[in-house]
């Protein structure tokens, strides 16, 4: 029975690995640590930890992962066509450093 509970808990955790990266978060900035650091941005699901962000890179782009860094974004505050001030959501963000050598190509992944 335990070792049935533990098939389980593993076939959960590679499925969370899909669930993790919800994608590339491509701006001047993250462009540039790319350039620079070695660092790529991404949006990650506002309940990812380090480690899973760590291991979701490390599985679906086959590198090295040297170190993770999150950060909460707070929604901006808009307005509607009624001028009514409205929210967007909160969500997270992930810069993960690569180990040197290895390279991530954006631009080939499919979606």
């Amino acid at each position: 029975m335990a070792a049935d509970l533990a098939n389980r808990g593993a076939r959960a955790a590679k499925e969370r690995v899909f669930t993790v990266l919800l994608g590339p978060h491509i701006t001047e900035k993250a462009t540039n640590l790319t350039e620079r650091r070695n660092q790529h941005a991404f949006r990650v699901a506002v309940d990812a930890t380090k480690r899973e962000v760590a291991a979701a890179v490390a599985q679906l782009f086959d590198v090295n992962v040297e170190r993770v860094t999150l950060a909460n974004v707070k929604g901006k505050v808009k307005h509607d066509s009624r001028r009514r001030p409205t929210r967007r959501k909160n969500w997270k963000k992930a810069y993960v450093r690569l180990a040197a050598g290895e390279t991530i190509d954006l631009t080939a992944v499919e979606v």
